[in-house]
């Protein structure tokens, strides 16, 4: 990054495209395309699919089923492009949707399945094809938060259409500001190149063939769709480089530190919902816990106490997100009761779980659980 800075090339490079192809390489997919953010990200995937270039794109306001329980940026786009998200409930030991209550939304209205992979822990990709086949619609994987998680031996993003990655501070791995699209389609993934950067032709692979239909203009500036300015960094791509040999020991790290608590909080089952699912595919972006309604104390108690003994905590993002006031902005339904989001918007958190956490931290953090809970034990 230093060097970049000293040449003064910092803007999209080669640097960028070959964080691109490792990255690409890692999740086992043909095509990688960075973007300045994970937010960018999800923006690019769904333009790709609804721009009307591409074969069968999907038709404004029509529908795409994600869960209640998200981040914000994975229902911006949805409204951005002309569609309306349909809510789906999570379940709790999981914080993911399954498959079966995808199916049960799917309706006629329908043109694409945006599951979240919510806190690194994956949901059920291989059932989601089969409905996403049998249905014949898209289906998008925010991976924003699960660098790095596979189900049997293969990795989250690869398994839909498009799969999109955040690399912000707080992720797995960081490029400061980026993100990441993934794709096994090669058209999509030309046609997200071409939108990331003012619908010109200059990043496309199959550029030649589209310039020379347009011999009369200049091909450096030859503009054939509409687009944004999403790209990255010649700065970003090079952090990136760095954090993906790191990867796969981060998450190691996160693992045992999940594994560590897991064995400690078990003896306060009675209490809390923990993360046990997956503990072998789970990346654990966070140590997220829910308080069981018949608890004697509320979240409030036990996150106030632990914010008082330096130990930060967050709530699951955005939480149930047709409480946000934001959903008041845009149309959108709801497919069954939504009561795992309600409970998960009230009386669920998490804790920092990363690779500067060690045994003196993580003991530490189980002490204070333990100075908590035993005025109730």
């Amino acid at each position: 990054a230093l060097d970049l800075m000293i040449s003064t090339w910092v803007s999209m490079g080669n640097k960028v495209k070959k964080f691109e192809d490792e990255f690409s390489q890692y999740t086992n997919c043909n095509n990688g395309i960075m973007v300045n953010s994970g937010s960018s990200a999800n923006l690019l995937a769904l333009s790709v699919l609804t721009n009307s270039k591409i074969e069968s794109p999907i038709e404004k306001n029509s529908s795409i089923i994600t869960p209640a329980v998200t981040w914000a940026t994975t229902v911006s786009p949805i409204v951005q492009v002309g569609c309306k998200p349909l809510f789906v409930d999570v379940d709790l030991d999981t914080f993911c949707v399954n498959p079966e209550t995808i199916e049960n939304a799917i309706n006629s209205e329908v043109s694409c399945i945006m599951p979240v992979h919510l806190m690194g822990n994956p949901c059920n990709m291989e059932d989601m094809v089969k409905i996403k086949n049998k249905n014949d619609v898209y289906l998008v994987e925010d991976c924003a938060e699960a660098h790095g998680a596979k189900i049997n031996g293969k990795s989250v993003g690869s398994f839909g259409d498009i799969g999109t990655y955040s690399f912000f501070m707080s992720h797995h791995i960081t490029t400061i500001e980026g993100g990441m699209l993934v794709t096994n389609n090669d058209s999509f993934a030309d046609m997200a190149r071409m939108l990331r950067a003012f619908g010109w032709t200059r990043e496309v692979k199959d550029k030649e063939k589209i310039n020379s239909q347009h011999s009369e203009i200049d091909p450096r500036f030859l503009f054939v769709n509409l687009g944004y300015n999403l790209r990255p960094t010649e700065i970003q791509g090079a952090f990136g480089l760095h954090q993906i040999k790191k990867l796969d020991a981060f998450v190691k790290i996160r693992r045992e530190n999940s594994r560590y608590w897991n064995d400690r909080f078990s003896k306060y089952e009675k209490y809390f919902i923990l993360p046990k699912r997956n503990l072998e595919e789970h990346v654990y972006f966070g140590y997220a816990i829910t308080i069981k309604e018949k608890s004697p104390f509320r979240r409030e108690n036990i996150v106030k106490f632990l914010e008082s003994k330096m130990i930060e905590t967050r709530p699951i993002m955005a939480g149930n997100y047709v409480e946000q006031p934001a959903s008041k902005m845009f149309q959108w339904k709801k497919s069954g009761s939504l009561s795992n989001s309600e409970l998960i918007m009230k009386n669920s958190f998490f804790i920092g779980n990363h690779h500067e956490i060690g045994d003196i931290e993580r003991e530490y953090v189980a002490d204070m659980f333990d100075e908590f809970l035993n005025k109730y034990d």
